[in-house]
């Protein structure tokens, strides 16, 4: 299962990866500075191309995982390229609803979004993903992974 680093305001689930608001050892505090960073950088890279498109802004969660990868590398790839076809300017952005929202659209179409079949599938991913000892687990093992590596 994979994980989101996320703030505070999240539950205790093993698919957000939370912050340690007051680390005490070293090691909490390595992490504390890691995930914030790491997460401060995505949180950018996203408002950049949610910006530019609107696919990106929709919510993914019963997309099969292959799609959204591809969607996400052709946003970049394309981002890039503008970027590099139009200098600097190509990565200004707007945080204003109204210039974003005239660019957006919807997709209605199922095999399109990539619905799972298996409806018990989700079911057992989404409540494996709320259970807060495995997010307990999982901190202290990226912990310990993030101390290991520096």
């Amino acid at each position: 299962m994979g994980y989101y680093l996320a703030d505070g305001i999240y539950p205790r689930w093993p698919v957000f990866v939370k912050t340690i608001t007051c680390p005490t050892t070293d090691r909490r505090k390595l992490f504390a500075k890691k995930q914030e960073a790491a997460r401060k950088d995505v949180e950018r890279a996203f408002g950049v191309l949610q910006s530019r498109w609107a696919i990106v802004k929709g919510a993914a969660r019963g997309w099969h995982r292959p799609l959204i990868a591809d969607i996400i590398y052709a946003c970049i790839i394309m981002h890039n390229m503008i970027v590099e076809d139009e200098g600097d300017n190509a990565t200004f952005w707007s945080d204003d609803p109204l210039v974003s929202a005239s660019s957006s659209y919807t997709v209605t179409d199922p095999a399109v979004q990539g619905v799972p079949p298996d409806v018990r599938n989700v079911m057992a991913r989404s409540a494996a993903m709320r259970q807060e000892d495995q997010h307990t687990r999982l901190q202290a093992d990226l912990i310990e992974e993030i101390w290991n590596r520096n």
